[in-house]
């Protein structure tokens, strides 16, 4: 029986991990041991980037949102308040983006919010 060489395999597995080190600085772009290292720790932070992501857009838009209400005399909790009261489901992407690009309907949307909310004595 024939033996086995294994070189294919490895080149393989070598160009593969020097494919998605392109672009790094130093060694780390085209010494293999480096290269492995620099790969490995990168998928480990773009996993945990993902799930980051999504809490980082969340904060921005709340930040755009009480920006945006505070204009109109209300605080982002008092205006959840009042959307949750008046029975309006918009989330706070397309709130956010409402704010920005449509000023007038965001305009409306307060007010039903503000006449949702108990009025202060």
């Amino acid at each position: 029986m024939a033996r086995v060489k294994r070189g294919v395999t490895s080149h393989a597995k070598h160009k593969k991990t020097l494919k998605a080190a392109k672009g790094f600085y130093g060694r780390r772009k085209n010494t293999i041991r480096a290269a492995k290292a620099a790969v490995d720790r990168s998928m480990q932070y773009a996993t945990r980037d993902r799930k980051a992501k999504k809490r980082v857009f969340r904060a921005l838009w709340i930040q755009r949102l009480n920006a945006a209400v505070r204009e109109h005399g209300l605080t982002y909790s008092r205006f959840i308040d009042g959307l949750a009261k008046g029975g309006i489901e918009v989330d706070r992407k397309v709130l956010s983006d409402l704010a920005i690009h449509q000023p007038e309907a965001f305009a409306a949307i307060v007010a039903q919010a503000k006449s949702a909310l108990p009025q202060a004595a």
